[in-house]
């Protein structure tokens, strides 16, 4: 499983950090994720400097443009590069989120996809189409949202309904729970409970922005809360330890804030571990 490949923490790769990684990069963090939209065809210093860590490190990819939920067909030529990509930098797992992006054309932005049983047929029968041109098994992210259009299911059935369908694996995105049960009214422990465990392959972590009491954003450029750390330990303590990465895409602070987040999750998991192990 790919759990036991990938080491237990990791943190978004951007542009801005490669001089600093080449030379020191944070032992924090055992792997890294970048979006393959943004390194398919880098060239150059950048595109040198990228090979180079991913010959030293372990790398996942977190897709921007696969649209999943699009009524157009699939760009199967675009999946075939990303496979060829995947294998020229070893790519141990790739994700995209549970939305679309494209339509008549490109949004530049992760729509919600309408939870009805017609979306679950139509977005597992895409996720099948990219694993079997990729010869890999995918992982879906919860993704936060801020409308249901058209909504016939929940949220949670939605998502369970697509991975057992499609049969693939769960990106497991913490602050996301956390942002839509406060702007959607949910529970969030509930939800969280609800995923299936032997689906997660990996877990993120991230900030949000504060709009009002009863609307967050989802933004990856703040430090991670305090509520999404106390769901992040007891999703710890209910599906065990699992492989999980810090977001940062902007706002990025000095690498002694980064390494300080990424040691609240090592500390986490180190408890949920120990706890496990009282328990036995």
């Amino acid at each position: 499983m790919l759990q036991s490949q990938l080491g237990k923490v990791g943190l978004g790769l951007r542009r801005e950090m490669l001089d600093d990684f080449l030379l020191s990069p944070p032992s924090e963090a055992q792997f890294f994720e970048v979006a393959p939209e943004n390194w398919l065809k880098m060239g150059g210093k950048f595109g040198r400097q990228f090979k180079q860590l991913t010959q030293r490190h372990q790398f996942i990819c977190h897709g921007l443009s696969l649209s999943l939920g699009s009524p157009n067909a699939l760009d199967v030529a675009f999946v075939k590069e990303l496979k060829t990509f995947f294998d020229e930098h070893n790519i141990l797992l790739y994700s995209e989120h549970l939305s679309y992006c494209s339509g008549s054309g490109h949004m530049y932005d992760l729509m919600p996809i309408p939870f009805t049983e017609e979306a679950v047929t139509h977005v597992a029968s895409r996720i099948r189409q990219v694993q079997d041109i990729l010869e890999r098994t995918i992982a879906i992210e919860n993704v936060s949202y801020y409308a249901a259009p058209g909504q016939q299911m929940s949220e949670q059935d939605f998502t369970l309904a697509v991975l057992e369908e499609a049969d693939c694996d769960l990106l497991l995105d913490v602050n996301n729970i956390y942002v839509n049960s406060i702007n959607h009214q949910y529970d969030a422990l509930e939800f969280m409970r609800a995923m299936p465990q032997a689906r997660i392959a990996y877990g993120h972590v991230a900030g949000h922005f504060v709009e009002a009491e009863d609307l967050l954003i989802d933004t990856h450029g703040a430090p991670v809360c305090d509520p999404v750390w106390d769901l992040l330990d007891k999703t710890y303590q209910y599906h065990g330890v699992f492989p999980t990465l810090l977001e940062r895409d902007f706002n990025i602070p000095d690498i002694v804030e980064l390494r300080g987040e990424l040691n609240q999750i090592h500390s986490l998991q180190t408890q949920a571990q120990l706890n496990t192990k009282g328990v036995a």
